[in-house]
C-alpha cells in the first residue's frame, strides 16, 4: 500500500511542478525546491507513519518546514501557495490515510484548487505595482487621479510608502484593475518651432530631426538689428 501512496505522490507533484507551475511561471530553481521538499516530506512522513506518534510528528514537521522560506529568498504569494501544496502532498501520501480513495481525493483537490486559483483567466485585470511618481502628492484624490492616468486602470488601494518633499517624488504601493479602454493614454499634440522632419532614406530606418534656425535666431541678424 505504501508503494501506491508513493507513486500517487510522485504523479501529483509532477503535475503540480511541471504541468502547472513551470508552464505558467518558468522558474526552474523553485521546481527543484518543490520536488526536493515534497519527496523529503514524503520520506520522513512515511518513516514516521508506523509509530504511535506518527500523526503528531507529521504535523509538527509540516509546521517546522513551513517557516524555512522566511530564511531564504523572498517568494511571491502564488509561489508560497505552490510551496505549501508540495508540502501537503508529501505529508498526505507519507501518512498513508486510509481508505486509498480518500488520499487520492485530497491530493486531487489540492491540484484542482491550484489549477483554478492560479489560472491566468482568473481576475486577469487585477494587478499590483510599486510606483514612483515624479511629484510629491499627499492628497488622496490627486494621488488616485495621477495613478489612474499613469497605470490606465481603476485604483482600488494606494498606500504611500515614501513622501519625499526634498526630491519631489512619491513611492506608492498600488493595487488596481487594468482597463486601457476606460483610461486611454493622453494624446500629445503640438508643433516644434524651428524643426523639420527628414523622411527616412530607406524603409526600417529611424527618421532624423534636423534643426533649422529661423532668421531671427541668426547672430548676424541680431547684430544687424543692433546697428
Amino acid at each position: 500500500m505504501n508503494l501506491i501512496f508513493i507513486l500517487a505522490d510522485l504523479a501529483a507533484i509532477s503535475i503540480l511542478t511541471f504541468a502547472l507551475y513551470l508552464r505558467r511561471h518558468r522558474r526552474r530553481d523553485l521546481v527543484v525546491s518543490y520536488l526536493g521538499m515534497n519527496v523529503g516530506v514524503l520520506a520522513v512522513a512515511t518513516a514516521l507513519s508506523g509509530s504511535a506518534a506518527g500523526l503528531g510528528l507529521g504535523l509538527g514537521l509540516f509546521g517546522v518546514l513551513s517557516i524555512i522560506r522566511l530564511r531564504s529568498t523572498e517568494l511571491a504569494q502564488h509561489e508560497v501557495a505552490y510551496y505549501f501544496s508540495a508540502l501537503a502532498l508529501g505529508l498526505i501520501a507519507g501518512l498513508g490515510i486510509e481508505p486509498l480513495w480518500l488520499t487520492v481525493s485530497l491530493m486531487a483537490l489540492i491540484l484542482l484548487v491550484m489549477f483554478v486559483g492560479d489560472h491566468p483567466k482568473v481576475l486577469p485585470a487585477h494587478r499590483h505595482q510599486t510606483v514612483i511618481l515624479d511629484r510629491a502628492i499627499a492628497e488622496d484624490g490627486e494621488l488616485y487621479a495621477r495613478l489612474e492616468e499613469v497605470l490606465h486602470g481603476k485604483v482600488h488601494s494606494a498606500t504611500i510608502q515614501q513622501l519625499d518633499l526634498v526630491n519631489d517624488k512619491t513611492i506608492v504601493d498600488v493595487r488596481y484593475a487594468y482597463s486601457p479602454a476606460a483610461y486611454p493614454a493622453p494624446s500629445v499634440t503640438g508643433t516644434l518651432t524651428g524643426y523639420t522632419t527628414t523622411a527616412p532614406a530607406t524603409a526600417g530606418t529611424i527618421p532624423a530631426a534636423e534643426y533649422i534656425p529661423s532668421p531671427e535666431q541668426l547672430p548676424g541678424h541680431v547684430q544687424a538689428g543692433v546697428r
